[in-house]
């Protein structure tokens, strides 16, 4: 059956993080808003009821919350030529499947990204010029700077009642934070985190190496706040199931405690949930949207007419959303033209994995973001002159996981795999290991894109988005030297074995463990449509009331998460659509 729902004045693909945002800031406004989820309705009080414990075997192993490959997934190859294969079982990149997205289950880190990531390319150019550059690197500015982004930082920050300590206040630093930070208006809303063992360690041997320790800011609430939207938050309690889990407590800032209990009472907000769209319509033109078609959960295919379409769905859906619907034009590898799929980028991680000698380190009491972190490597922190490479990686002590299970795997190197041997070693193992990630930037390639799969196709007989990636030289240059730095601080801190590892050495897998779930580009945002399918505002430049927002805007990846990045571009541009484009629709920025 087809049907056609009556008209909006804006319709939302996907509400997590960056669709519950824009809903919240457009329907305040009052426009009549229309979200539509492929996953299905979550809600605190009811789907993490603080009455049930938590369970690491449906949460952790079996992977219940997120989406399932068979719902959809991606194709993947490492470069041009080859033929990539589908990613059949569950993967690093970890999708909701419900109401609040990603932002439901996700880890918690909470980060400001630097004035450098936002304008790499001016900046690289004015420190070192072009030589600097390995063969083939993209960099681009974004046409939009962490000055422009501040008071949207800031604001975020208080709808989700962010952790932490702060660095730098109006120009001043303060004792504690992170002195690398760029300058904010106001403190976090909560404390930080308290710190664990491990956490100790860290802290002190790199203050030993004249490094600048801080706790990383982090979406787990420091303390009794309600939040900027009239919201009452609670402190974490430090359960130990965080990343991968919904929380019950009120003590992970997420959609679904932060926004959508304020959301879901405007008589001018509807979401239609277990609908996934399938295309973004245009006029036979395309020089305008005219709404979305979606499949529901019955298998009919519906119409959402809607003077503005905004696109929030994860990093990859919105460039194959896009693809699909044949807006702006595919990227091509063979002679670099093209924008869409164009500039993709992933993380650089580097390990450093140790086990100490009677030690007491208490994993169990963790947090998805409990961790201490130095930027003396981040970004363009320090001088790259002579070091063949770009950017950097925030290092930290990160103490997100003690579930028996997931850990019971993480003995010495040479202990019986099973057996009276195994209890033995796993029992002494848990107290005595511990972890420094060194969580790197990510600068696109031009062999680095996204496109749709010839072969491959979904559940609607559509084709699947292909990605092809790999490491290129500067995250390989880039990942040995934060490795080295991980190995080195892991020695200072007294671990007994320490093993250091640059996932960047080996061709990139979207299986290998220990791996970032985060991607970034693709309808990358700029100043230049031969080079970005969006201007500063996030609004395409071909079609002027499409506005496509989150990970998939931004060129490069930092050294840190994206989602507050995310959250602080969502808010721009809410204002941009409310303050400029409802005033005089078009274009918001002309060439």
């Amino acid at each position: 059956m087809h049907y056609k729902r009556p008209k909006a004045d804006v319709v939302i693909v996907g509400l997590g993080w960056a669709g519950s945002t824009m809903a919240e800031e457009l329907t305040r406004a009052g426009l009549n808003v229309v979200a539509i989820e492929r996953g299905a309705w979550r809600d605190t009080s009811t789907s993490f009821p603080t009455t049930r414990n938590p369970d690491e075997l449906s949460g952790s192993i079996r992977k219940d919350i997120l989406q399932a490959p068979v719902t959809e997934t991606y194709t993947v190859r490492n470069r041009p030529g080859e033929t990539a294969l589908p990613l059949r079982k569950y993967h690093n990149l970890t999708l909701g499947n419900n109401v609040g997205g990603a932002g439901t289950h996700w880890a918690g880190a909470s980060w400001r990204w630097q004035s450098f990531d936002h304008q790499p390319y001016s900046r690289v150019m004015e420190r070192y010029g072009a030589k600097q550059l390995v063969d083939g690197l993209i960099l681009q500015d974004w046409g939009v700077t962490y000055n422009d982004l501040e008071p949207f930082y800031d604001r975020f920050e208080k709808i989700a009642g962010t952790s932490g300590t702060a660095g730098v206040i109006n120009g001043v630093k303060h004792p504690g934070g992170n002195p690398f930070e760029d300058s904010r208006t106001s403190p976090y809303p909560t404390p930080a985190l308290e710190r664990t063992r491990a956490n100790i360690l860290f802290s002190e041997a790199t203050t030993r190496m004249g490094y600048s320790p801080f706790p990383v800011p982090s979406a787990m609430i420091g303390g009794p706040y309600t939040n900027a939207l009239g919201i009452n938050l609670a402190p974490c309690t430090y359960c130990g199931y965080c990343q991968l889990y919904g929380c019950g407590n009120w003590s992970k800032s997420s959609p679904n405690i932060c926004i959508l209990p304020v959301l879901m009472q405007r008589q001018n907000f509807t979401v239609v949930t277990e609908s996934e769209v399938v295309r973004i319509n245009t006029t036979p033109d395309k020089k305008m949207a005219t709404g979305v078609t979606f499949v529901d959960s019955d298998g009919n295919i519906g119409e959402q007419p809607a003077d503005i379409v905004i696109t929030a769905t994860f990093t990859l859906d919105n460039t194959r959303l896009l693809l699909l619907s044949g807006i702006s034009t595919p990227y091509d590898v063979n002679t670099g033209q093209g924008v869409v799929g164009r500039a993709f980028t992933f993380q650089t991680l580097s390990w450093a994995f140790m086990f100490f000698e009677n030690e007491y380190l208490n994993p169990f009491m963790n947090t998805g973001a409990l961790a201490t972190q130095i930027d003396d490597f981040n970004g363009d922190n320090f001088d790259h002159t002579g070091l063949g490479f770009i950017g950097g990686a925030g290092i930290q002590s990160l103490c997100n996981q003690g579930l028996p299970i997931g850990m019971s795997g993480l003995v010495p190197e040479g202990s019986p795999r099973w057996g009276k041997g195994w209890k033995k070693a796993f029992q002494e193992s848990y107290q005595n290991y511990a972890q420094i990630q060194g969580q790197g930037t990510n600068f696109s390639h031009r062999e680095q894109f996204m496109d749709l799969d010839p072969t491959y196709k979904d559940r609607f007989g559509q084709p699947l988005l292909r990605i092809t990636y790999d490491y290129n030289e500067n995250d390989r240059r880039s990942g040995r030297f934060i490795r080295d730095k991980c190995v080195e601080i892991a020695k200072e801190m007294g671990a007994r074995e320490v093993k250091g590892v640059s996932l960047a050495d080996d061709p990139y897998s979207g299986y290998t463990p220990w791996d970032s779930s985060h991607v970034q580009g693709g309808v990358v945002m700029g100043e230049d449509p031969r080079t970005s399918v969006q201007n500063r505002y996030q609004q395409n430049w071909d079609v002027p009331n499409l506005f496509v927002i989150g990970a998939s805007s931004f060129p490069n990846n930092a050294g840190y998460n994206p989602t507050v990045a995310v959250g602080a571009t969502t808010l721009w541009t809410a204002k941009a659509i409310k303050e400029l484009y409802l005033k005089n629709p078009g274009p918001l920025v002309r060439l």
